[in-house]
């Protein structure tokens, strides 16, 4: 038996200890959400989870594009929704110019509100989208991923020629008013076209923005696998650990007291 050496209180020391440490760190996890408080937790799991997180982060940003992108396509719909009007207009107005039992002068009136809405067409055709320009006719390319995939979004000129034309005709007389009815007529189906390819850029991008949304779903369940703590048996184990600090703070003061037995012998 000796005095200077307590074996039993060192070995009880180094358990609880570890014990301490291992109740500490799960508080930390309980209290955080997290099974990865630092990187010696699981270094490969937070690799792994740092990589999902930045593919997250950058498919945001992609699903930001493409609903700003959706945006510009509906602004776009919505001024040549109004441009159908007025040519809808521009074509009643040249059969009317056409009536033989009118005059001159009525033709006049009838040129004055055609003049009109031709300056109309040609006024939207100046309009921007947060200083990018609606109707220039560019395709856009569109990020549509993580990795920076692109979609081209087709672009709109209110420029074109069949547009031009019909703007500037004049049904002041009848001659006029026949080939304008005509010129009229291909405007109509160049925007029928044009807001077809605006409707099938909106359908696409609307794929791709539900794609992206259940790629980030997958995503954050695989890194949820990674990072996220169980409760239900981070309790258990915080319950053991508890325990096991309780009792072995217990058995380190016994086992501190054991050299007071010398005592007997010396007595």
């Amino acid at each position: 038996m000796v005095i200077n050496t307590n074996i039993s209180a060192s070995n009880s020391a180094s358990l609880l200890e570890q014990s301490s440490k291992m109740l500490s760190q799960s508080l930390e996890r309980l209290s955080s959400g997290s099974k990865i408080i630092s990187p010696s937790d699981d270094s490969a799991g937070l690799a792994v989870s740092m990589k999902l997180t930045s593919q997250m982060a950058r498919i945001t940003g992609a699903q930001n594009n493409l609903s700003d992108a959706t945006s510009f396509n509906q602004t776009q719909d919505g001024y040549l929704s109004q441009v159908s009007d007025a040519l809808s207009r521009m074509s009643e107005l040249t059969v009317l110019a056409q009536d033989v039992t009118k005059t001159t002068s009525d033709r006049q009136l009838y040129q004055q509100e055609f003049h009109a809405l031709g300056d109309y067409i040609g006024n939207v055709a100046t309009k921007d989208f947060n200083g990018v320009s609606l109707f220039n006719g560019d395709t856009l390319q569109v990020t549509t991923d993580a990795n920076g995939s692109s979609f081209s979004n087709i672009g709109v000129t209110l420029g074109a020629a069949s547009y031009t034309t019909a703007e500037g005709d004049d049904i002041s007389s009848l001659s006029g008013a026949t080939a304008a009815l005509t010129d009229v007529s291909n405007a109509i189906d160049k925007l029928a076209s044009d807001r077809a390819n605006i409707g099938t850029n909106i359908e696409s991008m609307t794929y791709y923005n539900n794609q992206l949304s259940t790629l980030t779903n997958n995503l954050s369940a695989a890194n949820s696998q990674i990072t996220d703590v169980d409760v239900a048996e981070e309790s258990t184990t915080y319950a053991k650990y508890n325990i096991l600090v309780q009792s072995g703070t217990a058995m380190l003061a016994q086992a501190n007291s054991l050299p007071q037995s010398v005592l007997k012998l010396l007595s």
